[in-house]
């Protein structure tokens, strides 16, 4: 596609703090707000915007170039944009992709996600590390400073908040291919359809259930094995989803959490969540298999974590996986029953793939259970 200039309207991007940052507009011309975060991935935006866990922030792209491939019809991971907006250095109007559906600005303006490029993202990224995640505005239409800290004032913070109800199907639905050997039941949260695809790949008829479908709902479908999704927000308040999460562990059906699924599944054996300084977010980031003793290359994109001084509270439960960046914890496993959750996505749509074998431990713990 060939580039066109165009002039680009100004744009504002301002912090809870009250840093303010000018550039110019991408995507809707308009206002918006959420939590600032930043992702260090060099591919995979499109996949990024599409993923339910970043509902309600705003995403710092740390690549110089957002846009240059286009877009493409597949390369998604739910029906829509979820990001609340998005930040970059570099933002091309044109793309150069022959496979590519259409360019970036338009999937975004039909969209309506408000964005601003031309910024040092550099610098913005160096600032939330300092100063933690907080929450922003973007605006390419009002550019008085005091409206703008009014209507940010006005934000909720991310801690203590809910979001999965907001992105979460509302309707059981199924993915399955000929011949599958074992059932899931898969409880979403905000799922990513690569997890979906990972697990119908591998011989699975899955069955994705809404938030408040109840435990007999599920055991109805006669589940080998239950998936824990990933979705957005605060766990921590999350009391009747950890409640449910706790019933479905004593139904000792082998258990696979990923994300938030993870964070549930500790909350639910008594081990709490807290709110990270910046959380992580981007597909390069060292895990170590403490089991197994090998590392690997993950994708990631969460802002809350689990409490290893809890961990002490339920002797039942382990360590299995640990960042090597910063000594979080990124894996759990129950002694007593086949149950194990990681922080990180082992479907990480572009890439890496070191953790895809996580899906084949599962399903080696369904054969298992189904043989015992």
């Amino acid at each position: 596609m060939q580039l066109k200039y165009q002039e680009k309207q100004k744009a504002i991007l301002l912090l809870e703090d009250g840093t303010i940052f000018e550039g110019k507009a991408a995507g809707k011309t308009g206002t918006t707000t959420g939590e600032i975060c930043f992702n260090t991935g060099m591919t995979g935006y499109q996949e990024i915007f599409t993923d339910p866990s970043y509902f309600g922030q705003v995403v710092t792209m740390t690549n110089v170039h957002v846009g240059n491939y286009g877009v493409q019809t597949d390369e998604v991971e739910s029906k829509s944009i979820k990001i609340a907006g998005m930040i970059c250095k570099k933002f091309n109007n044109g793309y150069s992709r022959k496979r590519a559906t259409g360019s970036l600005q338009d999937y975004l303006e039909k969209a309506g996600i408000v964005c601003i490029s031309d910024v040092d993202t550099r610098a913005i990224v160096r600032y939330i590390r300092d100063k933690g995640s907080m929450n922003c505005i973007i605006t390419s239409e009002n550019h008085s400073i005091d409206d703008l800290k009014k209507q940010l004032a006005k934000v909720p913070s991310m801690h203590g908040l809910e979001l999965s109800s907001k992105v979460a199907t509302t309707e059981p639905y199924e993915e399955k291919e000929a011949n599958a050997a074992y059932r899931v039941a898969l409880m979403d949260y905000g799922v990513k359809q690569n997890i979906v695809r990972c697990l119908v790949e591998r011989g699975c008829h899955v069955k994705v259930f809404p938030m408040n479908a109840k435990l007999e709902d599920m055991l109805a479908f006669k589940p080998h094995g239950f998936m824990i999704s990933n979705g957005p927000g605060d766990p921590g308040v999350m009391k009747e989803e950890i409640e449910l999460v706790k019933k479905v562990i004593d139904t000792n059906i082998p258990v696979f959490g990923i994300c938030l699924g993870h964070q549930l599944i500790a909350e639910s054996l008594g081990i709490s969540t807290y709110k990270m300084h910046a959380g992580h977010r981007g597909i390069n980031s060292p895990v170590k298999n403490l089991i197994s003793g090998k590392s690997e290359i993950t994708s990631q994109n969460h802002g809350f974590s689990i409490t290893p001084e809890d961990l002490k509270k339920n002797p039942d439960v382990e360590i299995t996986h640990m960042n090597l960046n910063d000594h979080t914890i990124e894996g759990i496993r129950m002694k007593s029953k086949k149950v194990f959750c990681v922080q990180y996505h082992p479907e990480s749509n572009p890439g890496p793939y070191d953790s895809r074998y996580l899906f084949d431990e599962f399903v080696t713990n369904m054969k298992e259970a189904a043989k015992a």
